[in-house]
């Protein structure tokens, strides 16, 4: 059940064959959910059917979808998994260091790990619907990492974890009767945020971008749960009637 919790995003490949290998490198892991956003590449393609060698049935089970946000909106734990260390205040990990902490989530909500295209990664405001960023430690002269070898690497730590569950029972991160706030729920209440500050003036002097990823940060850090995410949109909306009656 914990792997079935984690999807694998793969964001605007622009090779079939990559997409077939990091189906291979899922399945001898034991993951099954693919999501393919926006593929550069031919889907399906019979180079991916040929690459993915006995894991055919994961490609046909993919799903497709226009937008990373679409992908991870009934996430409640999203990882973006990136060999550059950009502008936005994510905490980096290595695969090893992450991979109990995406188990855990994965105990009881569905987790995304995310990677980017093969030539330039993931961007900045792809990284900021993640709570975290994986970071693989190649050395400094050649840090171009095969797209599968990524997903490999991630799914062979996540396995290795697993195997010792027996030794160490992984304890869910929140036990909460109240349901975690998804992904989408975190970006609906950013952007209700952000039009609110927007009309306050609270930008006028500022960065709203900067602003609001600091905000995010904030947040990420807080997983909200669905009943309290529900009550900071309620102060929200009463903050606008009042504004308005005003």
């Amino acid at each position: 059940m914990v792997f079935e919790n984690i999807r694998i995003v793969l964001v605007n490949t622009k090779h079939a064959g990559n997409i077939g290998s990091a189906a291979r490198a899922m399945k001898t892991m034991g993951l099954s959910s693919l999501c393919l956003v926006d593929p550069a590449a031919e889907f399906p393609a019979e180079q991916a059917t040929v690459l993915a060698s006995g894991a055919a049935d994961i490609l046909e089970m993919a799903e497709v979808t226009k937008t990373l946000k679409q992908a991870v909106e009934d996430c409640v734990f999203v990882v973006g998994v990136s060999a550059r260390i950009r502008g936005v205040s994510l905490p980096v990990y290595t695969p090893a260091d992450s991979a109990e902490q995406i188990l855990k989530e994965a105990t009881v909500n569905k987790v995304a790990l995310i990677f980017g295209r093969e030539d330039r990664g993931l961007t900045n405001e792809e990284l900021r619907l993640c709570h975290q960023q994986v970071f693989i430690p190649a050395v400094d002269t050649f840090k171009s990492l095969n797209l599968a070898a990524s997903v490999q690497i991630l799914a062979y730590e996540l396995r290795k974890i697993a195997l010792q569950k027996d030794k160490r029972q992984l304890v869910p991160v929140k036990d909460k009767q109240q349901p975690m706030a998804t992904s989408g729920q975190m970006e609906y209440f950013y952007e209700h945020l952000h039009n609110m500050l927007d009309s306050a003036g609270f930008f006028i002097h500022s960065n709203p971008e900067k602003i609001m990823a600091k905000i995010r940060k904030i947040y990420g850090k807080a997983r909200p749960d669905q009943d309290e995410i529900n009550i900071l949109r309620g102060i929200l909306t009463a903050m606008q009637i009042k504004s308005g009656q005003e």
